[in-house]
Formats: C-alpha cells, sequence, structure tokens
C-alpha cells in the first residue's frame, strides 16, 4: 500500500528535449556505462523509439526507453533515482511503454540485463519477462548479460 500512496504524486509522460540533459544525469548515477546525452538525443529523434520518464512535481525521478522494429522491440534502458526504488516507479515505466509498444503493434520486448543485477531480474520477472540465453561478455567489462523476452 506505500508503494501505491507514493505513485499516486508521480506522472508518467513521454520525454521532452529538455529532459535529455537530468536523464544523461540519472544515466550517470546509475551506470558504470552510462549513454552519453548524445545518444539519448539521437535515440530520443528516432521514428522507432518509445520514451517514459517519471517525475514528482518538476523532478525526473526516472525513465525508461523502447527501440522497436515492426514485431519487436528492445528495451534500450531503464532507471530510476536511488532515493525513489522500492515505489514501483521502473514497473509503473514499464508497464506503460509496454502499452504504448502494443497498441503500435510489437508482439515481443527484449532486454539485456547484467548477471550481477538481481533486483533488475526480479523486476522483470515479475512483470512477465523470461529469461532466454545468456550473452557471454556482453558489457564492456566483460560481465554476461541474461536475455530476457515478454511476449505482448
Amino acid at each position: 500500500m506505500k508503494a501505491e500512496r507514493e505513485r499516486k504524486n508521480m506522472d508518467i509522460r513521454p520525454w521532452t528535449y529538455e529532459d535529455i540533459y537530468a536523464i544523461a544525469e540519472l544515466e550517470k548515477q546509475c551506470f558504470s556505462d552510462a549513454w552519453s546525452f548524445q545518444m539519448l538525443a539521437d535515440s530520443f529523434f528516432g521514428e522507432t523509439t518509445l520514451t517514459a520518464a517519471a517525475t514528482e512535481g518538476e523532478t525526473l525521478i526516472g525513465y525508461a526507453f523502447l527501440v522497436g522494429a515492426e514485431e519487436d522491440a528492445d528495451l534500450a534502458n531503464i532507471a530510476v533515482a536511488p532515493a525513489f526504488r522500492g515505489r514501483g516507479v521502473a514497473k509503473s515505466l514499464l508497464n506503460t511503454l509496454e502499452q504504448a509498444a502494443k497498441a503500435r503493434g510489437t508482439k515481443r520486448v527484449f532486454l539485456e540485463v547484467r548477471v550481477s543485477n538481481a533486483p533488475a531480474m526480479k523486476l522483470y520477472l515479475s512483470c512477465g519477462y523470461v529469461g532466454r540465453y545468456v550473452r557471454p561478455r556482453y558489457y564492456g567489462d566483460g560481465e554476461d548479460a541474461v536475455i530476457f523476452v515478454k511476449n505482448l
């Protein structure tokens, strides 16, 4: 119930170009291999990109985006500010993107997650994703990735 109450103050909407500065900063907080501002901006302008930003008031607390082609889409990234984790923000972002992807005809969503990221795997499993296989040394530091998929 606590997470439900806290989500009432949260708004989820598509990114604006102005959000990319805050998203790039959140990237640096959350990932050792963060996307650059330019990479995020290039993705924002992609015709097949779906975006979602979670805010509380004027504060960006999380974001996610999917890149799709025809029936398949890839969850490119999802992140929540450390102070806002455990409130259902990531699940809300993911659900929002899945609904938008399904509405445009996407049948499957794929994603990669570090084998060491147990909280993310728990989230994806709780949202109906299934681990399919491991990609050895997928990340720049040599860590393996688990590939997940969900049929929409």
